[in-house]
């Protein structure tokens, strides 16, 4: 009886040895548009610190733990307008920290092609991480193109596809490729984004036969996404970017993950593969990242050194950037979808403060969307500093007698441009939906009227709006605030404004 009690213990040990070596666990830790390093919303969430103690304690769960971000890191960031050893940083302090923190894999965002290309190749070449992208190409000149590269010691250029292997400790091996497309929404002359829809397919179909499976990691619209695994619908999980909000979508056997932007939250996927029945389990986990959770020592020097340089940055233009200066009860919305095409409530606030920064002695105010660089929403306890973020580069309010054909022509034009940066943000100038014109203090615009007008100081230099100059005959005077004037500085004007807004509460 013993006997037979030992051979049936040998025996179920060995089939559960054979049932637990033909699977394999892979963790997947995903970011996706991360522009800020240090926690926001007065240190209660994100924090990249806060991610690699997250990072560490899976990977001690797991040691096939694998870091990705799916694109939107290097801008936009109101560090990286600020000059460090002599030049812009344009991103230096996101790749430090993802270095310090082992980022195993990223693809572009259309916010990478924000920077200059020879400012995007320093941060290539100081990554220490693998990039892949499936469509996006260096344009060479009007004839030829080739993969972007970093160049450490060596020139690697980007693949389309990524594949890695995973192993166990008794060898199980499992094979999983990557195809990385990214949105055309960021046109620039040294880029050449092909077509994403057949260059995703491509590139898959160039992989299949040397994986196990294939994984997205996109930086699309959610639309665009759906397409991608609809098209590919063996594509277990797409790991996608470019909303700012979290959602995960299931389309068909297959599902969308996106976390929220500056690492709010991140997205934990957890892979079971049986090696025998090719069968994928995957289990996707939202985690928030809180004041909860401490922060690594190693990534929070680095964060610090930066942070450190911020304030003292700041420190020049408001003494203490950290207070809070009001408080919201709803989502101030600066993402640059939304901002580039419809009225927003941030950008409503923005040009309410141009004209209470001249004690609202003026008709309306105006501002282009592309000025708000923020890219994401505030929400709760806004700080001095986050103004500075959602406003980087500053710059003067104008105070404009302009005729009122001249400002008709120049809010039709604002309206027109929907969907760019020079769509206009405004204080008391509408359209009416009924009649098709503009008003101003509710009344329609008359032509030959001059009316006072708060313009951010970049509108009229004629970039956004070509015909809006001080050479045009329209406009008939501009008033430059003096220093100590709250206009002198946009950021200033809607500080005073929110810390004027707190006070009535």
């Amino acid at each position: 009886m013993l006997k037979k009690i030992i051979v049936f213990v040998f025996v179920f040990s060995l089939f559960s040895c054979n049932e637990k070596n033909h699977k394999i666990k892979v963790t997947i830790l995903q970011l996706n548009d991360v522009y800020e390093i240090a926690p926001l919303e007065g240190g209660k969430v994100g924090g990249m610190a806060r991610v690699e103690t997250i990072h560490k304690q899976l990977l001690q769960e797991n040691p096939n733990t694998f870091m990705v971000m799916a694109g939107d890191f290097l801008n936009p960031s109101l560090l990286g307008t600020l000059k460090y050893n002599g030049e812009r940083i344009r991103g230096k302090q996101m790749i430090e920290v993802m270095n310090a923190m082992n980022f195993d894999l990223v693809n572009f965002g259309n916010h990478e092609f924000d920077l200059k290309y020879k400012d995007l190749q320093k941060r290539l070449d100081e990554s220490n991480f693998n990039w892949v992208s499936s469509n996006a190409m260096h344009i060479l000149d009007s004839t030829k193109t080739e993969a972007f590269y970093t160049k450490n010691e060596t020139k690697k250029f980007i693949p389309k596809t990524f594949i890695k292997e995973f192993k166990n400790t008794d060898g199980t091996a499992f094979k999983i490729g990557f195809i990385g497309p990214t949105i055309n929404s960021n046109p620039k002359p040294y880029v050449d984004y092909g077509d994403f829809y057949e260059d995703s397919k491509n590139a898959y179909n160039s992989i299949e036969n040397k994986v196990d499976i294939v994984l997205g990691l996109t930086h699309l619209q959610q639309n665009q996404d759906e397409m991608i695994a609809k098209m590919l619908p063996k594509i277990p999980l797409i790991m996608g970017g470019h909303e700012h909000t979290n959602r995960l979508i299931p389309v068909g056997n297959s599902k969308i993950a996106k976390a929220d932007a500056n690492a709010k939250t991140i997205y934990i996927h957890r892979l079971i593969y049986d090696t025998k029945s090719k069968k994928i389990e995957i289990n996707s986990e939202l985690i928030p990242i809180t004041d909860k959770i401490k922060e690594d020592k190693k990534v929070a020097t680095i964060v610090n050194k930066w942070q450190m340089l911020l304030n003292f940055k700041i420190k020049e233009f408001i003494l203490n950037p950290d207070e809070i200066i009001y408080t919201t009860k709803e989502p101030l919305d600066g993402r640059d979808t939304p901002i580039r095409s419809v009225q927003t409530n941030l950008g409503k606030l923005i040009s309410r403060a141009m004209a209470y920064g001249y004690d609202d002695k003026v008709d309306c105010a105006l501002v282009n969307g592309g000025s708000i660089r923020i890219d994401d929403q505030l929400e709760g306890n806004i700080t001095a500093i986050d103004i500075f973020r959602v406003l980087p580069y500053g710059g003067n309010v104008l105070k404009v007698q302009i005729k009122g054909d001249l400002l008709e022509k120049v809010l039709k034009y604002g309206k027109l441009k929907a969907g760019n940066g020079a769509y206009l943000q405004r204080y008391n100038a509408e359209l009416d939906s009924k009649t098709k014109q503009w008003l101003v203090n509710k009344k329609p615009i008359d032509k030959n009227k001059i009316y006072t007008v708060a313009f951010s100081d970049y509108l009229l230099k004629g970039f956004d709006i070509p015909f809006l100059s001080p050479k045009n005959k329209g406009v008939i005077k501009i008033y430059k605030p003096s220093k100590n004037e709250y206009a002198a500085d946009i950021r200033q004007s809607v500080i005073v404004y929110l810390k004027n807004l707190n006070e009535q509460k």
